[in-house]
This record gives structure tokens, sequence and C-alpha cells, in this order.
């Protein structure tokens, strides 16, 4: 038969594991960080776009120009 003690142990570690996970639950670091990754992902994918642009541009412009010198 289990005693009172062990029983009153075992409830109390059951709770701090609970608390554990609530407050694993409640941390919102971890979102955080997952949310400027997603920002930085977002700002990288337009600044690629728009110096890919400028240079299929710059490169049609200076094709142009070496046409025209010969």
């Amino acid at each position: 038969m289990i005693s009172a003690d062990v029983r009153f142990f075992s409830a109390a570690l059951e709770g701090v594991r609970m608390c554990k996970v609530l407050a694993f639950i409640k941390d919102e670091s971890a979102a955080t960080a997952i949310e400027y990754c997603l920002i930085a992902g977002g700002i990288s994918i337009v600044i690629i776009t728009g110096v890919n642009a400028v240079g299929t541009t710059l490169n049609t412009t200076f094709g142009t120009v070496s046409t025209q010198l010969k």
C-alpha cells in the first residue's frame, strides 16, 4: 500500500511538472525569434528580387551602349 507521504510527494512532483509545461507553453521567446526570421526572410526575398530586376535592366543598358560603340 502506498503511504500518504509518497502520494503527497507524487502529487507535488506532478504539480511541478505541470508548472514547467505551462511555463514552456507561455514562453513566447521562441515565437518571437521565428517571427524575426520570417521578417528577415521576406526582406531578403524583396532585396534579391530588386537586385535581379536592376541587374537585368543594367545588363540591357550596357549591351545597348556596347552595341552603339562598335
